[in-house]
């Protein structure tokens, strides 16, 4: 796998009032995307994101990190296959444009495995 960008996601009971405090705060005044139940904020650059999850629209259960890349999701959910390691999301090609798996690593930590389809 050849990630290209790494996101932590938190989990929020308010993603209103969790943007307010990043935005505000903590300076990410970027929201370079919201979907009502996840918000991505930023630094203007860009190096800096963290995305807000009240409860992920999809999946069984919310993941802790998206890791991105690029356009080889279909290899890394077919290495994650070959290891043997837990798949709590199937490989799904989701309605807002992304195609993503979800697997757990051994520590229990849920990642997000996304390609973004732009």
């Amino acid at each position: 796998m050849r990630p290209t960008g790494i996101v932590t996601n938190i989990a929020v009971p308010d993603s209103p009032g969790a943007r307010e405090f990043y935005t505000d705060f903590l300076g990410l005044s970027d929201i370079t995307m919201d979907q009502g139940w996840v918000a991505r904020v930023a630094t203007p650059d860009g190096r800096a994101q963290l995305q807000l999850v009240t409860r992920d629209a999809s999946a069984p259960e919310d993941s802790h990190i998206s890791v991105h890349v690029g356009d080889g999701v279909e290899e890394a959910y077919a290495d994650a296959q070959r290891r043997g390691l837990e798949i709590v999301h199937p490989l799904t090609t989701e309605e807002w444009g992304v195609r993503r798996f979800f697997v757990r690593a051994p520590d229990g930590t849920v990642v997000n495995v996304v390609s973004h389809a732009d």
